[in-house]
């Protein structure tokens, strides 16, 4: 495996060689010169085209750094650190050092920003004024979007530590990708005072879309994992230095009413990375759902191996079954692969209420339950919210009121099935190119 510097060294190299042959000038004056001249009916065509390459010119002069980024892309100059934090240590990426001051003589600066295909990531801190120290109750500041060009990206996560004497923070916030386009960016910092108003600062600086760190791995999947309540389609991953993002959709039945994504793991060299997120959003103009799995920076430029492993996610179990309510009890009932508890069954004044506990993701089937009194079914007629059980021992489990509307005590529950978090563990191998 390359280090950092090596590979810092070769981006370098390579920026270097980047230069016109010395021979071009003059070959290109040759073939103007041998150029015949046209005649009047051409000139408009001429025309167009000289205002054209200037506004290609224009365009160019000041997009430079968005076209040096393609650039890069289109010519595969590959530049990845093994993780984020060792880029950043090693000086990549843009060095910002924009400043603004609080009333209070707080000073919030932006020192550093990373960007890659995955994510823009912002170093900065926060420097108290002389006499006063950070607690974790005094601290008041959160960050909002990132804007500019074709640009408003919001918040993926952040964190960061206090200093030893507790007078300055240093914190990570990363953002959504920007575009490439951008020349000037603005985040703006929020402070929230004691009386509760929000004072604003926004910090503007350049952004030079030429430091923009490339990928490792860019690769469509195309492949999906059937389960029971729908299909999972995996589209693509984009490994980078800060993450590596899995990107799909859902294809849920129409008749579903409940959906667990569950967890997805990923490997990569047979090791399994860190999960940092799970997004599902509904995306109204295609009418699926949409996910996005961040995972750890690979640890390796080195791949022998990408594999996805649906680990477990939502399933459904249909059979009829008839649950004695006779002796309510916080004993366990073994049905299919999950188990229930009947903790109690309570006179109401319209009926009887039976609460019934399970696993937080085991929900029972509410279009095909009724319980039988004296020979006669009688349908729920509501079914409360899912509240914490506290066993005490480490474990919660939800309970959930089933009502029904009958006079005569219940005898048995009845229910035709339930949707429960059910274990696949289907893999997915990721071609590498």
């Amino acid at each position: 495996m390359r280090t950092i510097e090596e590979r810092l060294q070769e981006h370098k190299q390579a920026s270097d060689r980047m230069q016109a042959p010395p021979e071009l000038e003059s070959r290109l004056r040759n073939a103007l010169d041998r150029v015949p001249n046209k005649k009047k009916k051409n000139e408009a065509v001429l025309w167009f085209g000289l205002s054209a390459a200037a506004l290609v010119l224009i365009i160019g002069t000041y997009q430079y750094p968005a076209l040096t980024y393609y650039g890069n892309k289109m010519f595969n100059m590959e530049l990845n650190a093994s993780s984020f934090s060792e880029a950043a240590e090693e000086g990549y990426g843009q060095v910002v050092n924009k400043s603004t001051t609080l009333e209070d003589g707080t000073v919030i600066t932006v020192e550093r920003v990373i960007a890659d295909d995955n994510a823009f990531t912002m170093h900065y801190s926060i420097d108290r004024p002389s006499g006063s120290v950070y607690s974790s109750g005094s601290f008041r500041y959160n960050v909002g979007n990132i804007q500019g060009f074709m640009t408003n990206s919001s918040t993926i996560g952040g964190g960061g530590n206090s200093s030893g004497d507790e007078r300055q923070y240093e914190g990570v916030y990363s953002f959504e990708p920007i575009s490439p386009f951008s020349r000037t960016l603005t985040v703006t910092f929020n402070e929230w005072l004691e009386n509760g108003e929000r004072v604003s600062y926004p910090i503007s600086f350049k952004f030079d879309a030429s430091k923009a760190m490339k990928s490792l791995v860019k690769e469509k999947i195309s492949q999906s994992v059937s389960v029971d309540s729908g299909v999972m389609y995996f589209e693509s991953i984009t490994a980078s230095p800060s993450s590596t993002l899995i990107k799909g959709h859902i294809r849920i039945d129409e008749k579903e009413k409940h959906w667990f994504f569950g967890k997805t793991q990923l490997y990569v060299n047979g090791m399994e990375m860190n999960p940092t997120r799970t997004q599902v959003q509904f995306n109204k103009t295609t009418g699926l759902s949409d996910f996005e799995l961040r995972f750890d920076a690979l640890p390796t430029d080195v791949i022998s191996s990408i594999e996805l492993l649906v680990k477990e996610s939502s399933g459904y179990y249909k059979i009829p079954e008839s649950i004695s309510l006779a002796s309510p009890s916080d004993q366990s009932i073994k049905v299919g692969n999950e188990k229930l508890w009947i903790r109690s069954v309570s006179k109401t004044d319209t009926g009887y209420d039976v609460v019934v506990a399970s696993k937080q993701f085991t929900i029972l089937d509410k279009d095909n339950i009724f319980a039988e009194a004296l020979g006669s079914q009688i349908p729920v007629s509501s079914i409360s919210s899912g509240r914490p059980w506290d066993l005490g021992n480490g474990n919660v489990l939800w309970e959930r009121t089933y009502s029904f509307n009958t006079s005569d005590r219940p005898e048995t529950l009845h229910l035709n099935g339930y949707h429960y978090m059910k274990t696949y563990n289907k893999r997915v191998t990721i071609p590498i190119e």
